[in-house]
């Protein structure tokens, strides 16, 4: 499969996950993508209330997390302790990056691209800042990143705040700053009623950016002027091709 799919991006929709449940499923994916089992892909999802923990979080005292009453976990991506939770979009990209992407600051950069990108098409502009990994508006961060890599297969990533509960930053130092800087989308434009306009855009920025394209899909059916398309042949709810 993984020779068959070379330059695809599978997309897997698995909507409001715990987060033990998507982290398992990225280790299987991981070693699949690594034995060539399958393509590079891209999880989304939006997960319980829940705090992980990176590599960069030295102590969890310092870092105001001594006393948490939601769920810690620490995983092994790069950065700090970041929030997840219900309003917050996110992707795990798994991507073996080629010889010529062998660049963590690089990946890191082209995610942040990525998410720049799908704030550009709603309206809303978005950048970097100096020493700081993630994607701001004004002075808010709105998307943190952690990533983590094994044999050049990505996994971790992104994760967008829309309209998430910030109050949940507040017990603790996300990604070392000062809870008050994250902020969301919404308090920069209207938000449609569903996050599935952002799953898309993200994809096909992730697209882009990547130099990947979505497999052909058999079947499309239109429907009020966008067309849906089947289940895949695992079961995975497949994205809606808007229209032009």
């Amino acid at each position: 499969m993984g020779s068959a799919y070379a330059g695809y991006l599978e997309v897997r929709r698995l909507g409001r996950t715990p987060y033990a449940e998507a982290y398992q499923l990225q280790q299987e994916l991981v070693a699949a993508r690594i034995a060539g089992e399958v393509g590079d892909l891209c999880l989304l999802t939006e997960h319980e209330p829940v705090i992980t923990i990176g590599r960069g979080t030295r102590d969890l005292v310092e870092a105001g997390l001594g006393e948490s009453e939601i769920p810690l976990v620490e995983v092994e991506r790069g950065g700090e302790a970041t929030y997840h939770g219900p309003g917050q979009i996110v992707a795990y990209p798994i991507l073996e990056l080629g010889p010529e992407r062998r660049d963590l600051h690089r990946y890191l950069r082209d995610l942040e691209e990525v998410v720049i990108r799908v704030l550009a098409e709603v309206g809303v502009e978005a950048g970097r800042r100096d020493a700081w990994t993630g994607v701001w508006v004004g002075d808010r961060k709105v998307c943190s990143i952690g990533v983590a890599v094994r044999r050049w297969v990505t996994y971790h990533g992104l994760a967008l705040n829309l309209s998430t509960e910030l109050g949940a930053f507040g017990t603790f130092k996300p990604c070392g700053l000062a809870p008050e800087v994250m902020g969301n989308v919404a308090d920069h434009v209207e938000l449609p009623p569903v996050s599935l306009l952002f799953e898309v855009l993200i994809v096909k920025h992730l697209c882009e950016v990547f130099e990947l394209e979505l497999p052909p899909v058999p079947q499309a059916k239109a429907t009020d002027g966008a067309t849906t398309l089947p289940p895949d042949d695992q079961g995975w709810p497949q994205l809606p091709i808007l229209p032009e």
